[in-house]
């Protein structure tokens, strides 16, 4: 209905309250006694709740919510016999509409909020126990409620995918908006990357034989067995189709050296774990390699002549 079908429609209603108030002090009399009839009722019957729960129930949490839910009930009462009595609406279903409509506005994130719950339950993006990221946030999931779901925070101030410890609180309506990343679902697996940067000087297929010696020493048995039963399990589900799971090396030129990075497939919880046991072995065994040198920022000037480097 158009705006100036609705204001036709309560011209009247208004209309007519202005002139009972000032032609018939007694209906306005009345009115006003049973609207401080109500509220008083509401406040009594609020408190007889709230001491009730407080006396039987020791959760904070319920106690929290039998607050706000009396609280949000009562207003709602209150207004609802407030409009009746004063302003005495006939068209209720047009009534109802309205009210209807200013609910689901002001309500529109709760019931965002409520659908995401049901598409959780039924679609079942992530579950309890999984690792997942969303807008920014990554965390193993560790409750899903009617209007948000919790996930151990891991990240952000600590370094890797390691837990802050703290709990982050997502609402479910984030799902339709945000693009949602599930570590664990399907493939438990993640592949690691470690750089390693040599300088130009060094023997880099030296580098690329340390890195290799230190992925198949590290990360070898997952690649050729649990791994692979994993993508089996998962295919019948997802189109993942990896058909190369054993650790290898990649080789590229950067600015200040040759840039040997070492690429295995490991289990998601375990990867700073397994990228602090890959970096201790090639540390030790730099050190025995006098042919490789770790790179970092260099600035060189070439002169005629002359040749000065800047580290």
């Amino acid at each position: 209905m158009p705006r100036s079908g609705w204001i036709w429609l309560y011209a009247p209603t208004v209309r007519d309250f202005f002139n009972d108030f000032f032609t018939d002090p007694s209906l306005w009399q009345i009115r006003l006694a049973v609207t401080l009839a109500v509220i008083l009722a509401v406040i009594v019957f609020r408190l007889v709740i709230l001491r009730i729960v407080r006396r039987r129930v020791d959760d904070p949490e319920i106690w929290y919510r039998t607050q706000k839910l009396s609280s949000y009930g009562g207003s709602f009462l209150v207004i609802l016999v407030v409009t009746f009595v004063w302003f005495q609406v006939s068209n209720i279903g047009a009534w109802i509409g309205v009210v209807s409509a200013g609910v689901a506005i002001a309500l529109s994130d709760v019931l965002r909020n409520f659908v995401g719950w049901g598409y959780i339950l039924l679609r079942r993006p992530f579950k309890i126990g999984d690792r997942i990221e969303i807008d920014g946030q990554a965390g193993d999931v560790v409750d899903v409620r009617s209007q948000r779901f919790s996930i151990l925070e891991i990240k952000g101030w600590v370094d890797a995918d390691q837990s802050t410890g703290r709990i982050i609180q997502i609402p479910n309506g984030l799902l339709f908006s945000k693009p949602l990343a599930n570590y664990t679902e399907g493939f438990p697996y993640i592949w690691h990357e470690i750089p390693m940067l040599v300088t130009f000087e060094s023997d880099w297929q030296r580098a690329v034989e340390l890195m290799n010696e230190a992925l198949a020493e590290h990360a070898p048995s997952m690649a050729s067995t649990e791994a692979r039963t994993a993508i089996r399990e998962a295919a019948t589900e997802y189109q993942i189709r990896y058909t190369h799971l054993t650790p290898t090396s990649y080789v590229s030129v950067k600015d200040s050296g040759v840039m040997v990075t070492g690429r295995a497939i490991i289990p998601v919880r375990s990867r700073r774990h397994i990228d602090t046991t890959i970096w201790r072995s090639l540390l030790e065994k730099l050190d025995a390699e006098p042919a490789v040198e770790l790179a970092y920022p260099t600035v060189r000037t070439y002169l005629p002549g002359l040749t000065i480097t800047n580290r």
